[in-house]
């Protein structure tokens, strides 16, 4: 794959590609690519249900493996593309690893820790402060999240009224 051109758009349909991971799996779908002079360094999507792990998010794997990949846990002049804003957990990773750049697709009004609640990735108190890009290709990734989790609530209630249906039966 030649990324040499990649626009904002192009490593967001590369993070929701990702993302597509994450929900054949059963998980939630967020993806996360990390990128150093147009060159993945390092991606991720959700595995905190399979791993047990509430830590497994998108970004964290795709943090942890960059830093693998550049054998240094500073992230320097590296930008994380992820589907949705990062969660304050995801916000500190991000912090610490010094990534100069985070863009993101949809905004998450519930803990979002990049300017929707919080913004701790722009924290003056903070030793580091990222560049934010928000809303990129931002309908699209809030459509994944959202139709995951349509399609969950419809199969829990499916599976509720199977389980009514099987107690009246016996």
């Amino acid at each position: 794959m030649n990324t040499e051109n990649f626009t904002d758009h192009d490593w967001m349909q590369y993070a929701l590609s990702l993302a597509d991971k994450a929900e054949a799996l059963g998980e939630i779908p967020v993806g996360a690519v990390l990128v150093k002079d147009n060159h993945i360094v390092g991606e991720g999507w959700n595995l905190s249900i399979v791993e047990h792990n509430a830590c497994a998010h998108a970004e964290v794997n795709a943090i942890a493996k960059a830093g693998k990949y550049l054998q240094n846990y500073r992230l320097i002049d590296c930008t994380l593309y992820v589907t949705l804003e990062p969660c304050p957990m995801c916000a500190g990773a991000i912090v610490h690893s010094r990534i100069k750049r985070l863009v993101y697709g949809a905004g998450d009004y519930k803990t979002g820790a990049a300017g929707s609640v919080f913004d701790l990735v722009r924290h003056e108190q903070l030793n580091h402060q990222v560049q934010v890009t928000a809303g990129v290709d931002a309908e699209q990734c809030a459509t994944k999240i959202s139709d995951f989790f349509k399609r969950r609530r419809k199969e829990k209630k499916a599976l509720k009224k199977e389980r009514n249906d099987e107690q009246k039966n016996s």
